[in-house]
């Protein structure tokens, strides 16, 4: 059967739409149904919410469902489902792995988390500790987690655990899918310098895994989590923004509405952080562009780099430009949130909360080394802990 093209798609998206009119069909029935149709993402294969087309007849379909008022899949609500557990899932799951998880996953009926860094190994990831260790067909799992979003909305996550401390560190690690409603499972807020609580801590005390739900061989959980990371870098640093999307869209609304506010500096220095946030948006386009090709690469390590600083730049130029106003800070309630929200929010919580930026996904420090490394060919950084047994490292 040969797989659609444009006009195919926009065949396919009618059908759906006179099956199921949005107007009369609830939202999750129409995205079981949008799903089943292979129109959830394309490029996914055939029975996994897609049809084996290129990434880039994406915007066909979402064009033309937007445009009839369908329903989308709050994909901020579930950015780590579809950012990062997805891709992994289906580079790494079995069949039944992707059968049971892919589609609630895109329907936004199980949310998800990543159970990654730890209090000892958040900018050397590789350096974790949390065990587990085999027990006939379970594994059983102890250790600490850090700095989760959304853990305390999430019914499963995808964690990495040491499986052989005889093994160097980037050895001996395999990747998990973690039922967070498992006995021994315990949520924890994290209150933040917004007074919310949208990370958290994962406690978890001999919590049994079934090795059924283990992603990829025992051991090569780091080549696993590899490609969870690479994605999570394009999910922040990539995502689709029209022009004056994301950050430097409020300041630029301030300046327009509000002359009395401007100088010369402020003016200048807002040319130079519109025309940067303009070629990061332009370069993110051709980065999602490449991905039609394969998996994404070191490249994202870049735009995640950019996106952290130019976030933290506009959000400190807006504050100044607002003079007195800047300084208010409307809401200090503790809460948890489901998703991030900088553009719903004011000044004073888009600076506060965009210096978390350059941490979350992978610190700027890392990510420059990645860069240098794999992007500009420099050679790498001395490293006398790659060939040591986990178990002999200095903590």
């Amino acid at each position: 059967m040969t797989a659609p093209d444009a006009a195919g798609l926009h065949r396919r998206t009618q059908d759906l739409l006179a099956a199921h009119p949005p107007a009369t069909t609830g939202r999750t029935e129409f995205l079981k149904a949008r799903f089943d149709a292979g129109l959830a993402w394309v490029h996914y294969p055939a029975g996994l919410g897609g049809l084996d087309v290129p990434r880039s007849l994406q915007p066909v379909v979402d064009a033309e469902l937007a445009a009839a008022g369908a329903p989308d899949n709050d994909p901020r609500r579930i950015g780590i489902g579809l950012g990062m557990a997805a891709p992994t899932v289906l580079g790494f799951g079995t069949d039944e792995q992707k059968q049971r998880f892919l589609r609630p996953l895109w329907v936004g009926e199980e949310v998800w988390c990543q159970l990654f860094s730890e209090p000892g190994a958040g900018s050397d990831l590789a350096a974790l500790g949390t065990r587990a260790v085999r027990d006939g067909e379970d594994w059983v799992v102890d250790g600490q987690k850090v700095w989760t979003s959304s853990a305390h909305l999430a019914r499963w996550a995808i964690l990495i655990a040491r499986t052989d401390p005889d093994l160097p560190k980037h050895r001996g690690i395999s990747y998990f899918i973690c039922d967070m409603t498992d006995p021994g499972v315990e949520v924890r807020p994290l209150r933040q310098i917004t007074g919310e609580a949208e990370f958290n801590e994962v406690f978890l005390t001999g919590v049994r895994i079934p090795d059924s739900r283990r992603l990829g061989p025992v051991g090569e959980g780091w080549k696993v989590a590899q490609t969870t990371l690479m994605n999570e870098r394009v999910s922040i640093g990539g995502a689709r923004v029209p022009r004056e999307g994301g950050m430097i869209g409020p300041v630029a609304r301030t300046w327009r509405e509000r002359p009395e506010l401007r100088t010369h500096d402020l003016h200048q220095r807002l040319l130079t952080l519109w025309v940067e946030a303009e070629v990061a948006r332009l370069t993110g386009t051709r980065l999602r562009q490449q991905l039609v090709a394969g998996q994404p690469g070191p490249e994202g390590s870049g735009m995640k780099l950019a996106f952290a600083r130019l976030n933290q730049e506009i959000s400190g130029l807006e504050v100044e430009l607002l003079g007195e106003e800047g300084m208010l800070y409307s809401d200090w309630t503790m809460r948890r949130p489901e998703l991030v929200d900088f553009t719903g929010r004011d000044a004073g919580y888009r600076y506060l909360r965009s210096k978390g930026n350059s941490i979350e996904g992978g610190t700027s420090e890392v990510l420059l080394n990645i860069v240098a490394e794999r992007v500009l060919g420099l050679p790498a950084e001395p490293r006398n802990d790659k060939d040591v047994p986990w178990k002999d490292l200095a903590r």
